[in-house]
């Protein structure tokens, strides 16, 4: 595979900036308490949680989301790439995939439609960030 035409910055960046993004959507000003409540995990267990295992996993997991972004995006033309066709593919990889495989596992799962209106938020949320700034920068 090549990989020649990727902007591995606005990969990074795109991932370090969707990174942030989920420390402030999993953060007490939005949805922590909730997302808590909808996998069962008490403030005790979320404290003694591995957070660099669990950090650091995560923050390797959306380096790969955003690379995976660049190259859905790199099938383009140059010059038929900006942030918001960037922003809709994020929409629509959002949505179609992410949303539709995680509904799948909360109904397998029992869990509630909060659950996974919070989870598949931030997914979709991310990847649309992810493709604005990589699409900007094609």
């Amino acid at each position: 595979m090549d990989l020649s035409n990727i902007n591995f910055l606005a990969v990074a960046v795109g991932a370090v900036v969707s990174f942030a993004f989920g420390s402030l959507w999993y953060s007490p000003l939005l949805f922590i308490k909730a997302w808590q409540e909808g996998v069962g995990i008490s403030d005790e267990e979320f404290k003694n949680s591995n957070m660099v295992k669990t950090f650091g996993g995560s923050l390797i997991m959306i380096f790969i989301m955003s690379l995976g972004m660049a190259i859905l995006l790199r099938g383009h033309e140059a010059g038929d790439i900006d942030w918001q066709v960037g922003l809709m593919h994020g929409l629509y990889v959002g949505i179609m995939f992410v949303a539709t495989g995680a509904a799948i596992n909360i109904l397998y799962q029992n869990k509630s439609l909060k659950l996974w209106l919070i989870d598949t938020g931030y997914q979709v949320i991310i990847l649309m960030i992810m493709g604005a700034i990589i699409g900007a920068w094609a």
